[in-house]
């Protein structure tokens, strides 16, 4: 099956936690549900989009902070305190820079309508063509080649 890209809209506190955690990144969206990541396969990429650095933040730091490939292996459980059992995949994140999405708006093909760039992403995950994955990748200084299983 070919390799898909996916982005992910998380907050960057949330997005960084998922990229720095060791000995594997993991992945979650949607408050946790399961139902995205099952449509995620082992080599897919996933960059994710932080609107805000904190969850329901207003700073609109609309960057990309961080890039990668979901490695081998089904959705999980994962206990984080509190009655919080999110499911998470695990992704081997690339060594990138944090990159806002300004200048891309144009020069990205799944944003339909400059004007109202922000609509896609209320989707909180959606596919996007490897011509918008490549140029998001560059924006992070990620290497492409990298980006494969």
């Amino acid at each position: 099956m070919a390799q898909r890209n996916w982005i992910a809209v998380a907050s960057a506190e949330h997005a960084r936690r998922g990229r720095d955690h060791k000995p594997l990144g993991f992945m979650q969206v949607g408050h946790g549900k399961l139902g995205p990541l099952k449509r995620v396969s082992a080599g897919d990429r996933v960059a994710y989009y932080s609107p805000a650095t904190v969850f329901g933040g207003t700073d609109k730091l609309q960057s990309f902070v961080s890039i990668g490939v979901v490695l081998p292996g089904e959705p999980y459980e994962f206990d984080m305190g509190n009655g919080f059992v999110p499911w998470r995949r695990d992704v081997a994140f690339q060594a990138a820079q944090e990159a806002p999405i300004a200048p891309l708006i144009e020069r990205l093909a799944f944003i339909e309508n400059p004007k109202l760039w922000g609509y896609k992403f209320r989707f909180g995950m959606f596919d996007v063509a490897d011509a918008d994955m490549a140029l998001i990748a560059e924006a992070m200084k990620a290497e492409l080649k990298a980006l494969a299983l």
